[in-house]
């Protein structure tokens, strides 16, 4: 199976990282091309992957073929290669934030098997969380090796289109959220006295644990918070001074300013 990425920004390379680093697929099964010549050509310097000379040429010679410019480039690059996509053999696998399947039909071709995506960056260490959603005219075996590609690097779940704004602020977004409560955490440790390299990987840990706990366990997570929190204990001491500060209203109101923003887009 062949592998085109249409662009190659930070998100198509994270997910060229976590297929090569998860041994799903070969550096020289990837073809890839993009605006730039200089971005290209250090992506394929760096991974091993192979570079078309045209937008067509990755079109022309690949099974899945992973959309993955901007918003505003997707009409015209669309456009160029319509051509080249044979609906007996291409599923087109969009990463442009904000293209609907409609109007990715309209430009593509109503037969043409269409995958929307919406990943996060982990899938660059295959930890990543990506919603889809297909059109009709992908199903099947078509439609299981398009989301595997996702499920080899991280977790997929299917939601309506609509719903991708909230999934962009829960998953997109959110790394960013996390990483600020780990570095509030490790600079808490740092004020009682460990470096901020000691106290960065402690709470780092302590979240990813925490994170795979909650995927394991039955237990909600206020369940799982109920364990941790001893009768009158230091947990439940600062739980509440935590919640006095706000702590769960300022994540539903950064949740809310995410998806207004990507609503407006």
């Amino acid at each position: 199976m062949k592998i085109g990425f249409i662009g190659v920004g930070g998100m198509a390379q994270a997910i060229i990282k976590g297929l090569i680093s998860q041994a799903q697929v070969k550096p020289a099964d990837i073809l890839i091309h993009s605006a730039h010549a200089s971005t290209y050509e250090k992506v394929a310097a760096a991974t091993g992957v192979q570079v078309a000379t045209s937008n067509a040429e990755v079109a022309a010679n690949s099974d899945q073929l992973a959309l993955a410019v901007t918003p505003n480039a997707a009409v015209p690059v669309l456009k160029e290669i319509r051509d080249q996509l044979d609906p007996k053999r291409t599923t087109l696998i969009s990463i442009v934030a904000g293209l609907s399947l409609e109007r990715l039909e309209e430009l593509a071709g109503y037969d043409l098997p269409i995958l929307r995506t919406l990943p996060n960056l982990n899938v660059a260490i295959g930890a990543g969380m990506t919603a889809v959603h297909a059109n009709e005219a992908l199903t099947g075996d078509r439609l299981d090796a398009a989301t595997g590609l996702f499920n080899h690097i991280g977790s997929t779940v299917t939601l309506p289109e609509d719903d991708f704004a909230t999934f962009s602020a829960l998953a997109g977004s959110s790394p960013a959220y996390v990483y600020f409560f780990i570095d509030s955490l490790s600079r808490a440790g740092v004020k009682y006295g460990l470096t901020k390299a000691q106290a960065t990987k402690i709470a780092a840990q302590a979240v990813m644990g925490s994170a795979q706990m909650v995927l394991a366990s039955d237990e909600n997570p206020f369940g799982l918070i109920d364990q941790v929190s001893s009768p009158g204990g230091s947990t439940v001491a600062g739980l509440l001074a935590m919640e006095e500060a706000g702590f769960m209203t300022s994540v539903v109101k950064g949740i809310d300013a995410t998806i207004a923003r990507n609503n407006a887009e």
